[in-house]
């Protein structure tokens, strides 16, 4: 890790325990607060070096040169990065059909799911994951899966992936849950293996993982890839539905703009794909700046998005700047390069989908208790209250 004695961009003297430490406990708040538009790539009082520049942080991210060790922020497991680079490409591909093609089959069934789920009143964000899991149950995990192993699912997005989850089980019991989930889940990976292969479409994502991953890759290995896509869908998708929510909620007016603005300036405004960890190669120069194995670099697409040399007035959360073509190098809401979000169209259906059923058959009333982020690998809404008053004369209820 360098040094971090020179301070940040704000010229204070570096404190480096009391930094990192302050950094640990909410790192959007500390890059924010570090961030001054004039320097866009810093050494951080954190101890990391941080980019906040379009150009930089697409360098970085695509990578074309080799300068940076090459990863996955989806592939990641404990033991490293799951590959060959052949099985992620086949992984996302195979897990984008399955998904696409229940999406396009079921659109028609999204209004009495939001009525179901949403209406009159939900707490959120948990609201939009649980939305989200509910559309997708069998996308997740076939309905002829054990129920052992729809338990275990269950109880991942109950205890792992909904937002504050981790604040309401104890640390030990978490360790204890996870360790019989990944059991259960292994289980099941070898014995689909052993039942060999099934004809026609993946029944479901476990199925796309196995299949992609090929027959000698390591079922730990897979139950964690196959917890990637619970995150990726229940949770990110969630997530951002969340935001969306939230802001046009408490944004008078802007519920009558095109959904597809209202769910991009949301993931602008509050991308839940927020922060991307890259290690150097070899020594190089990024942005002015000398980076070396021994640097942690981030790159916040939350600030890429807010830098104020790309965007007019860029705290404000206006969709209608979306009515124009806007994005250029400054917008990265699924990351960027090789290893840009596999399912990002899919996503974008689906919000989409969404908001045009809640923005034209509903009106919206929202009660919030603020507006911080709450940061982690996700960048995840804080609590909020939403309640649906249905419209009578909305064509989508006739």
């Amino acid at each position: 890790m360098a040094s971090a004695a020179g301070g940040g961009t704000n010229g204070r003297a570096a404190r480096p325990h009391q930094d990192a430490a302050a950094y640990r406990r909410d790192p959007l708040a500390f890059l924010e607060t570090e961030f001054d538009a004039t320097h866009d790539v810093w050494r951080s009082a954190s101890g990391r070096l941080c980019v906040a520049d379009p150009e930089a942080a697409r360098a970085v991210m695509g990578n074309r040169h080799g300068l940076f060790v090459e990863t996955s922020d989806f592939f990641h497991t404990r033991d490293g990065v799951f590959g060959p680079r052949a099985a992620q490409i086949e992984i996302g591909r195979a897990a984008r059909a399955l998904v696409r093609g229940r999406l396009d089959a079921r659109r028609d069934r999204l209004p009495l799911l939001v009525e179901e789920r949403l209406a009159p009143a939900r707490d959120w964000p948990d609201a939009g994951n649980l939305l989200v899991r509910e559309h997708l149950r069998d996308v997740l995990l076939c309905p002829d899966a054990p129920v052992e192993l729809h338990e275990a699912v269950d109880g991942i997005i109950t205890r792992a992936v909904l937002s504050g989850a981790p604040l309401r089980h104890s640390a030990l019991s978490r360790l204890v849950f996870r360790r019989r989930a990944m059991g259960v889940l292994t289980r099941e990976i070898r014995a689909r293996r052993g039942a060999g292969p099934r004809d026609g479409e993946p029944r479901d994502l476990l199925a796309v993982t196995i299949t992609g991953a090929g027959p000698q890759a390591d079922p730990g290995q897979l139950a964690e890839v196959y917890l990637s896509f619970l995150f990726a869908t229940v949770g990110s998708i969630g997530f951002a539905l969340g935001w969306a929510v939230l802001l046009v909620g408490t944004h008078p007016g802007t519920e009558d703009d095109e959904p597809d603005w209202i769910v991009r300036e949301s993931l602008r405004l509050r991308p839940v794909a927020w922060l991307f960890g890259r290690t150097p190669s070899r020594v190089h120069e990024l942005a002015g700046v000398t980076v070396g194995p021994e640097d942690e670099v981030d790159v916040c697409s939350y600030l890429v998005h807010r830098h104020p040399k790309y965007w007019d007035r860029p705290d404000e959360f206006t969709p209608r700047r979306w009515a124009r073509s806007v994005p250029g190098p400054a917008y990265l809401p699924f990351g960027f390069g090789p290893h840009t979000c596999a399912g990002a169209t899919v996503t974008m259906t689906l919000l989409v989908d969404l908001i045009r059923i809640i923005t034209r058959d509903w009106r919206l009333s929202v009660t919030a208790g603020g507006d911080r982020p709450r940061p982690g690998p996700a960048l995840a809404p804080p609590r909020f209250t939403a309640e649906l008053h249905a419209r009578v004369d909305s064509p989508g209820r006739r």
